[in-house]
């Protein structure tokens, strides 16, 4: 979208520590992204305490520099009653210049409390498209942070068409994972990663299997190990395509990686400015720099131009061993993370006889004034302007230096050395306060009594619904009583099926859904739009999003339709619920992460809850197959095996109609023993998700999940040799 106005690009780093600050500001960054001891996505960085966060705030702002504050994560019901706004408070008034928000419950509350604080929509919210920006627009974001698995002519689309601007991924480590949509380091080893605490297990190393056959060699077992991205040769076309703001990844490195990768892209931008992109060029050197400073196996391009592929992924154990350059590294600590910047100012001083020493100073627009003690006849040494000037000019532990000072000396005074230090001192704290005022808010509407009271499902006696991928599946789960409402996956049936399993479930007088993909990039999306008839049959009663991109699409049918959001679609709070509903979703999904009292807690009427499933712990746009030797893609549908060192078999299925594979858990989420617990919750439906198992299994865990809810039990009855309460019980922090 053509705004008539000059771009404004920025430079914008990790700020894991004061001391990253500190050196991202010396090394160029136009702004900082950090956290605070709470709500953040890097849990394990340094991240400093308040007072030290609200120096930080100062200290960006002294030197015309930018810092947003990370709120990155899910927030459970007691966080956002209880603690966020005590925490926010302190930053919005020292001027925080916007939050980075993933919690859609985080965000409703932060608009009620600050209304004029900007928020960015977090890359953790999985905005893949035009659609999903849109949706962030209207909510008010003034930035959204794109999925680091876009194109450049999907980042242009947005430009394109929202009015928002646009921060992406430039450099850094990149996830597996569709950041926002990784469940394994949760379910897996209880560090999630949607609370700032990913174990990063995609690191480590996996055998894959097809059958019986092994289809990687030891040398190449780190299948989900991704090379860090390097987007300094792509950065022209990304600037050519709308991005305003260039972001570096790397709040748990040190300040001199900070400083290192910070002062590189500050080259490169300054280079866009004079020369634009045509002829654009970098140098070998700055490269080899950027892999001194941290080497994970080479460098990726990312998907800027690449859906996916083995040469993005860094196979081996270990790169190669490279020596380390003590000179460079001691380079960078003296010139970024050892110094300090300094903003220049001018003064004025007058001293004549029986007259207060005043001292004039001024930045920019700002300036500010200060009297001191009066001056007096010298009956020894006079001041001259030399020891005047010495004095001045101390200003070594502040951020100012003198660039122009005038003396305005009469003949014949004395002032003490006190004195003067301390005319010094009351001048630059004035000046610090005018030019740090501008930034200062004050919070006037106060944190208010909750609103979002849901109403209470008190029947207690929920029905059953099933999530299923295949036709088998849902021949399976037409047959059974018991069943209320079907969803069917579009991930892989075939399009011509659907109307035919739409009568049937309808004949045997249940709702009929269709799933919609977990992931809606523009491939889906021209695959959706183009099979749009079989979503408009009349035997559909609804439809289950999985993420926020697919709301405008579903919209576009009317009103006649329930939509049901996902466990993908957050709703860790009563909050977010209210977004949803207010957006017209009829249901939502519990999270997957919340155990049973911080379920009670959210709230659960209107509500479905998963009590059977293999859980998807990724959705991932790369290609199991392609990592492990397929040359193209081969429209595989069956699954392969991804076996880890402690030998736990997970499944991974291609689902190529929309480009992306999931891998899911090794044992199925099974919650039918807690049946009584569950009643106590009051969801009004319960759902089994249904993936690997064949139809005998489907009818077996149906009938198993309808006798517990009769109230029935005997050892005849079907139960998973492994199997898994999820969160259930333990939660995540």
């Amino acid at each position: 979208m053509d705004r008539g106005k000059e771009q404004v690009i920025e430079v914008l780093a990790p700020a894991g520590s004061f001391e990253s600050m500190k050196a991202a500001v010396n090394a160029g960054a136009d702004a900082v992204y950090m956290g605070g001891t709470r709500f953040g996505a890097r849990a394990y960085a340094e991240n400093p305490e308040k007072n030290r966060l609200l120096e930080a705030i100062d200290y960006v702002h002294l030197h015309g520099r930018k810092l947003y504050l990370t709120v990155n994560t899910l927030v459970k019901e007691r966080e956002l009653e209880e603690e966020l706004y005590d925490f926010l408070v302190p930053v919005y008034e020292a001027g925080v210049d916007a939050l980075i928000v993933q919690d859609m419950g985080v965000w409703r509350a932060v608009r009620s409390w600050f209304p004029d604080l900007p928020l960015h929509a977090s890359t953790q919210m999985t905005i893949t498209g035009v659609n999903g920006a849109m949706e962030a627009k209207k909510a008010g974001a003034a930035r959204i942070v794109t999925a680091r698995e876009l194109s450049i002519p999907e980042i242009k689309a947005i430009h394109d068409h929202v009015d928002v601007e646009i921060e992406a991924f430039v450099h850094g480590a990149l996830c597996y994972c569709y950041s926002g949509q990784c469940l394994y380091s949760s379910l897996v080893g209880g560090r999630s990663g949607n609370r700032g605490r990913c174990a990063q297990p995609c690191r480590l190393p996996y055998e894959v299997w097809d059958g019986k056959k092994k289809r990687n060699r030891p040398e190449g077992l780190h299948v989900m190990n991704l090379k860090d991205l390097c987007g300094l040769d792509l950065l022209g076309e990304l600037l050519d395509a709308g991005v305003c703001s260039l972001k570096i990844e790397g709040r748990m490195k040190s300040p001199r990686y900070t400083a290192g990768v910070v002062s590189v892209y500050r080259k490169y931008v300054d280079y866009y400015k004079k020369v634009g992109s045509k002829g654009w060029k970098t140098a070998k050197e700055d490269k080899e720099f950027l892999l001194e400073l941290f080497d994970r196996g080479g460098f990726s391009n990312g998907y800027f131009h690449d859906k996916n592929g083995r040469h993005m992924v860094a196979l081996p154990e270990k790169p190669s061993y490279r020596q380390v350059d003590a000179a460079l590294f001691e380079n960078l600590d003296r010139q970024y993370v050892e110094s300090e910047i300094k903003e220049k100012i001018k003064g004025n001083l007058r001293i004549a006889q029986d007259l207060p020493a005043t001292l004039s100073l001024s930045m920019g627009e700002t300036s500010v004034s200060v009297s001191g003690e009066t001056v007096l006849e010298a009956k020894k040494s006079p001041l001259s302007g030399s020891d005047l000037e010495k004095q001045m000019k101390k200003l070594g532990g502040t951020p100012f230096v003198f660039e122009n000072l005038e003396i305005d000396l009469a003949p014949g005074c004395f002032l003490p050395v006190r004195a003067l230090n301390e005319l010094r001192r009351s001048a630059v704290e004035k000046l610090t306060e005018e030019l740090l005022k501008k930034y200062r808010r004050q919070a006037t509407r106060g944190r208010e009594k909750k609103t979002t009271e849901l109403s209470v499902n008190q029947a207690g006696n929920p029905v059953l619904s099933v999530l299923v991928e295949e036709e088998g599946q849902a021949l399976a789960a037409i047959r059974e009583q018991a069943v209320k409402r079907i969803y069917l996956s579009v991930n892989q049936v075939e399009w011509d099926r659907i109307p035919k399993l739409a009568d049937m479930t309808k004949a045997a007088g249940k709702e009929f859904y269709l799933a919609l993909p977990q992931i809606c990039r523009d491939r889906a999306e021209k695959e959706l739009y183009a099979r749009e008839s079989f979503f408009r049959i009349p035997q559909v009663d609804g439809f289950l999003l999985r993420i926020i991109d697919e709301l405008p699409f579903i919209e576009r049918f009317g009103k006649q339709y329930s939509y049901v959001a996902d466990y993908s679609l957050y709703t860790f709070n009563r909050d977010a619920r209210q977004t949803l509903f207010d957006r017209g979703i009829s249901m939502d999904t519990a999270p997957l992460e919340l155990n049973e009292k911080e379920l009670k807690e959210r709230g659960m009427d209107n509500s479905e809850l998963v009590v059977y499933g293999r859980l998807p712990m990724m959705v991932s746009a790369q290609c199991i197959r392609r990592t492990t030797g397929d040359p193209a893609c081969g429209k595989h549908t069956d699954f392969l095996i991804l076996s880890d060192r402690k030998h736990m078999e997970f499944p991974v299925k291609n689902y190529c109609r929309f480009c992306y594979n999931v891998i899911y858990n090794s044992a199925p989420l099974w919650l039918a023993d807690e049946i009584p617990s569950v009643r106590s919750l009051k969801a009004p439906m319960l759902r089994l998700q249904f993936t690997v198992e064949d139809a005998g299994e489907v009818t077996k865990v149906i009938r198993t999940y309808e006798a517990f809810l009769k109230g029935e039990k005997g050892p005849d009855l079907y139960k998973p040799e492994s199997r898994t309460r999820g969160h259930y019980r333990r939660g995540v922090e």
